[in-house]
């Protein structure tokens, strides 16, 4: 499955008929073109049944500059699929092995790589653990159960609680004008928790990186491709007496697709074509529930990565200059991103890992560590961080409800302490990661921008640290699954944050009481 931040990172349970870096490149060949020169043609001959590649091309977004790139590409044996002309960013297939380190040397081009490490096939995300359904008993029992006022599993949502987005509904439960674009596996519009808040006009599948606005390519590509369901149910589940809540349940959602339908990757080529999607179909918030593939961590001295970065930056902070705010999951490796090193075992995951060492200032998780992006952590029931939650100081800017295995509520109905929410299929299930994290800081971001609607994404993220309830490091060892030893070291910084919380767990009544 693709890398989702629930994808590696979250688990899902629930039964309810529950209608959810040293741096290593792989590019084809060596020789170059004279500097500031178009490649030599290549021959039909020689590019005939050829692996074909997926390539980002990074230029000046003048028009010139993006003909002359243009004509170059083809010249080196590419075909584009798409130019985002306001960011200077152009996909491209080729089959030729040379094609990278050719564009990179024609004029105008500032950087250029492979996107994927093996061949296109014919035609990423974080939970941790696999999501379990919630039976038909079980859904009929929290029904029967049900309190006065609440919808009939939340009862089971003691992330709500945490919060405080129970309270919060009661007050303004987020405005119509404010749209959630889950960036993702797709979404099961027809879910009756998730139908009335769906915006089609704002949905599309940037699958292959080319924006498909048919009705429907939003969907998910099979009811086991469930993270994005679950995700917007967390985000905006209607409170229409049906099944569960979401944080803000009065705002929209919108399902922008990027897994590929294959190996459910998410590759980079589909995240920029959703963010500037996002960007021009006037989004207020991106929830980013995910890591771009194939790397975990794409490093700046290796020429494809350093494409990747390029390109998906370009794409991200167009859409903050747009007036989106993006969230993103911090990951489910429990990595400290402020170290020394990382060692990362499972890049490229699109073809044969190779471990390496890495610096995580130099090699970045894409888009979480991208300027401008509000990282969110993942905390348990007991507000600990949950036990797979990558963290860091100055990395971390907010912690939300993730669940954890380890943190079991005592007052709920199912004793679960994981995430209840939406799956495709009219059904709901459990899951757990810092997937289930950033929808949380993405629904409480949707209640500020509601209750401050001229507010800045810059503006809106200084609300969400500065109303965050404080959440100090762990007084003594960190071991929550109780085995002896100490599985994370928190620090302290400035302004009360710490390495795990950031500036503390997200508030969603504060959200929309203070003005």
């Amino acid at each position: 499955m693709a890398h989702l931040r629930s994808r590696r990172r979250a688990a899902l349970i629930v039964p309810l008929g529950i209608a959810l870096a040293a741096s290593v490149g792989f590019v084809p060949g060596a020789a170059t073109a004279a500097p500031n020169e178009s490649p030599a043609p290549v021959s039909a001959k020689a590019a005939k049944d050829a692996p074909v590649f997926a390539y980002v091309v990074n230029t000046r977004t003048d028009r010139k500059t993006l003909a002359y790139v243009k004509k170059a590409i083809a010249r080196a044996g590419g075909s584009v699929v798409v130019t985002h002309e306001k960011i200077g960013v152009i996909v491209a297939h080729s089959s030729n092995p040379e094609f990278g380190k050719q564009i990179r040397d024609v004029r105008g081009v500032q950087s250029a790589g492979a996107t994927h490490t093996s061949p296109l096939k014919a035609a990423g995300t974080t939970d941790d653990g696999k999501a379990k359904l919630l039976s038909k008993a079980e859904a009929k029992a929290l029904k029967r159960s049900a309190a006065p006022g609440a919808e009939p599993m939340e009862a089971d949502q003691w992330d709500l609680r945490a919060i405080g987005a129970d309270k919060a509904a009661k007050i303004n439960p987020g405005s119509r004008n404010v749209t959630v674009a889950v960036i993702d596996t797709g979404i099961d519009d027809t879910h009756p928790d998730l139908a009335a808040n769906f915006s089609p006009s704002q949905s599309a599948s940037c699958v292959g990186g080319k924006a498909d606005t048919s009705p429907g390519a939003w969907r998910p590509s099979s009811k086991d491709s469930y993270h994005g369901t679950h995700v917007a149910g967390e985000i905006a589940a209607a409170r229409n007496g049906v099944g569960v809540a979401g944080v803000a349940p009065g705002v929209k959602v919108s399902a922008i697709r990027v897994a590929d339908p294959v190996d459910e990757l998410f590759y980079p080529e589909n995240v920029v074509c959703a963010f500037v999607f996002a960007a021009e179909h006037s989004v207020e918030v991106t929830n980013n529930s995910y890591y771009v593939d194939p790397w975990l961590y794409n490093c700046k001295d290796d020429p494809d990565q350093k494409a990747i970065l390029d390109a998906v930056n370009r794409a991200q902070l167009y859409a903050q200059k747009k007036g989106a705010v993006n969230v993103a999951s911090a990951g489910n490796s429990n990595h400290d991103l402020d170290s020394d090193a990382i060692v990362d075992t499972s890049s490229p995951d699109d073809s044969t890992p190779v471990p390496r060492t890495i610096d995580p200032h130099e090699c970045l998780d894409v888009p979480t560590q991208l300027p401008g992006v509000v990282t969110t952590s993942a905390t348990g029931v007991q507000n600990l961080k949950s036990i797979y939650s990558s963290y860091g100081k100055g990395v971390v800017d907010i912690a939300a409800p993730g669940g954890d295995k380890f943190q079991i509520p005592a007052d709920t109905p199912s004793k679960n302490g994981r995430i209840l929410s939406t799956m495709p299929g009219g059904e709901y299930g459990w899951l757990q990661g810092t997937s289930m994290a950033a929808p949380h800081a993405s629904g409480v971001a949707a209640l500020i921008k509601s209750t401050h609607p001229k507010a800045s994404p810059a503006e809106v993220q200084r609300l969400l640290k500065k109303q965050a309830d404080r959440l100090e490091c762990p007084s003594g060892p960190y071991d929550p699954d109780g085995d002896g030893d100490v599985d994370a070291t928190c620090q302290s910084g400035g302004k009360h944050e710490t390495s795990f919380y950031g500036s503390g767990l997200v508030d969603a009544l504060d959200a929309v009481k203070k003005k």
